[in-house]
C-alpha cells in the first residue's frame, strides 16, 4: 500500500502534469520541505555567503539554468549515494535521468526508493530514451506503449524522454506520441539531433559513415514538438560535440537562435562541452551532465571557479528577477531570492 506521503506527492504531480516545469518543481520542492530539513533552516547553511557569487533563480521556480544529471548507467547510483549527493548539492540539481533503460532491470522496491529519494530533494525524475526500445520491439503497438507509459507514471517518473536516434519515425507519429505521453500524465521531452544512429556509444567512424542531418531539420521538428505539447526539447550531443572530430558550433548557434532558451536542454556530459555552453549561453543554460560533474558545473554557474577561458568571466545580473522579459516588454516582478 502506498504511504500517505507518496499519495500526497502523487496528487500534486497529477495536478501539475500539464503545467509549466516550474509548477512541477514547486510541488516537489514543497514535498521535500515537509519530509527533510530545509537547508536554509540549518545554522551556517552557507558560511561563505558574504563572498560574491553569481545569482541564480531559486530551485523551486527555476526554468533556466536547469541541471539534469545522469543516474545509473556508466556507474551504479544507489539510494545512499544519491541522497548524500543531493543533501550537499541538491540546490544545483533539478532532475535525475536514467540512461539505457537501466531502471527496467531494477527490483521495484529499489527503483521506487531511488525515485522517492530524488523527489524528496525537489528533483524531477526522467526515464531517459528507453521508449526507443519499446517502439522497436513492439512495432509501435499502442497497447504496449500505453502499458509502458502507465507503468512509468505509477512508479513515480515525471518526465518521459522520447528519443529516436536509432529509429525512423514520421514527424506526425512522433508528435502524436508526445500528445499520448501527456495524456498519461507524464511530461514529454523529445530528444532531437542531427546524427543518425545517435545514443549508442558509436565510434566517430561509425557516425561519420551514417551521416548527419541539416540543423533546419532539427529546428523544424523541435518547433512541431513544442506545438504538440512537449515541455522541453533535449538536444542530442552526438554529431555536434560528442564523437566528432570537430565540434559543430554552427548547429549550437542555429538552435539557440531559433528556439526559446527555457525550452531547450543540451546534452553536455563533458567538462569542455558544458564550459562551452556556459561561455556562450551564460550561466542559465539548461544542461544535462553526468552525476560526477555536479560540483564542477555548480562552481562554473556561480562564477567562483573555472578554467583559463572561464575563470572570473562567467557573470549574471542580479536584477534579472526584477524585470522578466515577456515578449517585447519588461514586466515588473520581485527580485529573485539569492542563495
Amino acid at each position: 500500500m502506498l504511504s500517505s506521503s507518496r499519495l500526497s506527492l502523487g496528487a500534486k504531480l497529477c495536478r501539475t502534469a500539464y503545467h509549466p516545469a516550474s509548477s512541477l518543481k514547486r510541488a516537489l520542492h514543497d514535498s521535500a520541505r515537509r519530509t527533510s530539513p530545509s537547508s536554509s533552516a540549518l545554522p551556517n547553511a552557507h558560511p561563505f555567503s558574504f563572498l560574491p557569487a553569481n545569482s541564480l533563480e531559486p530551485k523551486a521556480t527555476r526554468i533556466k539554468g536547469l541541471t539534469e544529471i545522469r543516474g545509473p548507467y556508466y556507474a551504479p547510483v544507489t539510494k545512499t549515494y544519491l541522497d548524500e549527493l543531493l543533501k550537499d548539492w541538491g540546490e544545483y540539481v533539478d532532475g535525475v535521468k536514467f540512461a539505457g533503460g537501466a531502471f527496467s532491470l531494477m527490483p521495484e522496491d529499489r527503483l521506487r526508493t531511488l525515485i522517492d529519494t530524488a523527489h524528496s530533494h525537489g528533483c524531477y525524475v526522467s526515464t531517459g530514451g528507453f521508449i526507443e526500445r519499446v517502439l522497436s520491439t513492439s512495432g509501435g503497438d499502442k497497447s504496449v506503449v500505453s502499458k509502458y507509459l502507465t507503468a512509468c507514471k505509477n512508479l513515480g517518473f515525471d518526465v518521459l524522454e522520447i528519443s529516436s536516434g536509432f529509429l525512423s519515425i514520421p514527424t506526425d507519429d512522433w508528435a502524436s506520441l508526445i500528445e499520448y505521453t501527456a495524456a498519461h500524465g507524464l511530461k514529454p521531452k523529445p530528444e532531437v539531433g542531427i546524427q543518425w544512429g545517435a545514443g549508442g556509444d558509436a565510434s566517430v567512424e561509425e557516425l561519420e559513415s551514417a551521416g548527419t542531418r541539416d540543423p533546419k531539420w532539427l529546428i523544424d521538428r523541435a518547433n512541431a514538438f513544442l506545438d504538440a505539447g512537449a515541455y522541453m526539447i533535449m538536444i542530442e550531443s552526438e554529431g555536434i560535440t560528442e564523437n566528432v572530430k570537430n565540434w559543430r558550433t554552427d548547429v549550437i548557434s542555429a538552435v539557440t537562435s531559433a528556439l526559446p532558451a527555457d525550452k531547450i536542454m543540451f546534452e553536455a556530459a563533458d567538462p569542455d562541452v558544458f564550459a562551452y555552453h556556459i561561455q556562450n549561453q551564460g550561466a542559465r543554460a539548461n544542461l544535462f551532465i553526468d552525476h560526477s560533474q555536479t560540483v564542477q558545473l555548480a562552481c562554473l554557474r556561480r562564477g567562483i571557479w573555472g578554467t583559463g577561458s572561464t575563470f572570473a568571466r562567467v557573470v549574471t545580473f542580479e536584477g534579472t528577477g526584477e524585470h522578466f522579459r515577456k515578449g517585447d516588454r519588461a514586466v515588473h516582478n520581485e527580485p529573485s531570492e539569492k542563495y
